[in-house]
């Protein structure tokens, strides 16, 4: 008899614990996955670009229910519950994983999509830099983290370019 092979599985992990669940995870002798990305956060006048859960407090885990023995996984240091329907967990497609780990760089970030959170014509706010508490107009994103509105210095329009993360909706 040909053995299947593992599906995977939604594990909610506790709070800012799901480094610590996928540790333990291993050491049990289970395949975990936590998809993450390269987030940008501000914190006193900075920016850092940080790794980040794609979903924060879940991860997914490889488990074959046959065989190995899946209830550890409800004890595990980290891990809060496992998403079940009853008392089975429910299994996740296995397309879902897949295109997770396609969308993945070398660096084993997943890649997202940088579409502009402004409408053209918006009236945006400016929120750091020379230009802060300007208000201006959205006119694009001609860059992947750049966007350029249009600012009424001296009695005209100027096209300036600032970091996405530097405007905010007015």
């Amino acid at each position: 008899m040909i053995a299947a092979p593992p599906r995977w599985y939604v594990a909610q992990t506790q709070p800012n614990s799901e480094n610590k669940a996928l540790v333990h995870l291993a050491r049990q002798g289970f395949v975990a996955y936590l998809p993450r990305f390269l987030k940008r956060r501000r914190h006193a006048r900075r920016i850092d670009v940080v790794a980040a859960p794609l979903f924060p407090r879940y991860l997914f885990i490889a488990m074959d229910m046959s065989t190995q023995r899946w209830r550890s996984v409800f004890s595990t240091v980290g891990v809060s519950r496992v998403v079940c329907t009853g008392d089975t967990p429910t299994p996740v497609a296995d397309q879902v994983v897949a295109m997770l780990k396609n969308r993945e760089d070398a660096s084993g970030f997943i890649q997202l999509d940088q579409r502009p959170r402004f409408n053209i014509g918006d009236q945006v706010r400016v929120l750091e830099g020379v230009f802060s508490t300007s208000i201006g107009i959205y006119d694009g994103m001609p860059e992947r983290d750049r966007v350029a509105i249009l600012l009424d210095l001296l009695g005209r329009k100027v096209r300036v370019i600032l970091h996405s993360e530097a405007v905010a909706t007015a």
